[in-house]
């Protein structure tokens, strides 16, 4: 447990760099997630997830349009995950090194899981700003101030517009595609494809192909070493 500590404060220390830090309580609760997703093996929210019986299909873990935010070509490395998870947050800085060190050989694939109140919104947020080339920024820029907008029983609608214009986007445009019909339809297909393939909270992990159940944040690093055979 101490090494899993030490690892996610790194990840921590080189978040905070580029955005607000989260406060005291927030960062809690984070660690306390994340110590217990690899202690019970799970995934947030919920209890756990089946693996299911026969391989996934492919399509069901990448669609033509699902968010990609490294190009590598010797594996492909999908996350289903919630802006809003506790746990995908304290992952969140781990999972952003190992794209530095490997995205240039394995593609980082995003597939929406929306658990939480706001966090179908925020998904619409993500595809809203990839219309326009901008997906990576605003899926950082959501990770990065969770304090902000996390966990509201109000909506947060407002905050995710503020995101869009702060990053310059076009926004007439980002209110249409925020609506759009086929926004919608793509985090819900995300979100379906996630259930047929028997995830049922977030983090979940696959790796050409196959789901991962990492104990340690160690464990996905060694998982992608052993697909590169390094």
């Amino acid at each position: 447990m101490y090494r899993i500590l030490v690892l996610w404060a790194h990840g921590r220390r080189r978040s905070l760099s580029k955005s607000t830090k989260l406060s005291c309580a927030l960062i809690i609760v984070a660690l306390v997630v994340l110590v217990g997703f690899f202690v019970f093996t799970g995934n947030d929210d919920e209890n756990g997830a089946s693996a299911p019986e026969s391989a996934p299909s492919q399509e069901l873990l990448v669609r033509e349009d699902s968010p990609i935010l490294s190009e590598g070509t010797e594996a492909t490395f999908v996350e289903f995950l919630d802006f809003e998870c506790e746990a995908c947050i304290a992952l969140y800085p781990t999972i952003e090194q190992l794209r530095e060190k490997y995205g240039d050989r394995v593609r980082f694939v995003v597939r929406h899981m929306p658990l939480h109140g706001n966090s179908v919104s925020a998904a619409q947020a993500a595809e809203a700003a990839a219309e326009q080339g901008q997906f990576e920024a605003m899926y950082q820029r959501l990770f990065e101030s969770p304090e902000e907008w996390g966990h509201q029983e109000t909506s947060q609608e407002e905050t995710f517009f503020g995101y869009a214009e702060e990053l310059g986007l076009d926004m007439e445009r980002f209110t249409v595609d925020f609506e759009a019909p086929e926004i919608i339809e793509r985090v819900e297909q995300s979100q379906q494809d996630g259930q047929d393939l028997g995830v049922q909270g977030t983090p979940t992990f696959f790796l050409d192909g196959e789901r991962l159940a990492p104990e340690t944040t160690a464990d996905l690093e060694n998982s992608l070493n052993a697909a590169l055979d390094e």
